[in-house]
């Protein structure tokens, strides 16, 4: 059976969205008090101006982190646990309500497409005091897939 190898291949920005775009799954970097990194499993989106957009609670370690530092990291996934992957840095802002409200339904709206009572969603948005993190840009790796070094993936 043949080796998959590895690959990385550094995008231009519009590659990189387009990447990002279908990809809802992430695991978001933020900073604790005492400089280790604090990880969160997130879903992600794209807004309209090309940042990525997680939904939160006002009072989570992430958002309470980000307040204080604004320095992120976000590493989107593929569903498939074997697909591709990039590692995404950038500057974050915490929006809260009532300044939060209209990005949450861009938020929706970038992963789900229409919401069939948007009224309903906005009054449940409020109800749970939920804040909206936008990550601006700065930075990417590649976009990578596991598997093997290329001289070591022969069967040989």
């Amino acid at each position: 059976m043949a080796r998959t190898i590895a690959t990385a291949h550094h995008p231009e920005r519009a590659e990189l969205l387009d990447f990002l775009r279908p990809r809802h799954r992430g695991l978001l970097a933020t900073t604790r008090v005492d400089e280790r990194p604090q990880l969160s499993p997130v879903t992600c989106g794209v807004d309209v101006e090309g940042r990525i957009v997680v939904s939160t609670y006002h009072d989570r370690v992430k958002a309470r982190n980000l307040r204080r530092d604004e320095r992120v990291s976000i590493c989107v996934l593929s569903d498939d646990w074997n697909g591709a992957y990039v590692q995404v840095d950038g500057r974050a802002e915490v929006l809260d309500l009532p300044e939060a409200l209209e990005p949450l339904v861009e938020y929706f709206r970038c992963i789900s497409g229409e919401h069939p009572d948007w009224d309903e969603y906005r009054e449940a948005m409020r109800k749970q005091n939920k804040s909206l993190i936008r990550i601006t840009i700065e930075r990417w790796g590649p976009i990578a897939t596991g598997g093997f070094p290329a001289a070591l993936a022969s069967d040989d």
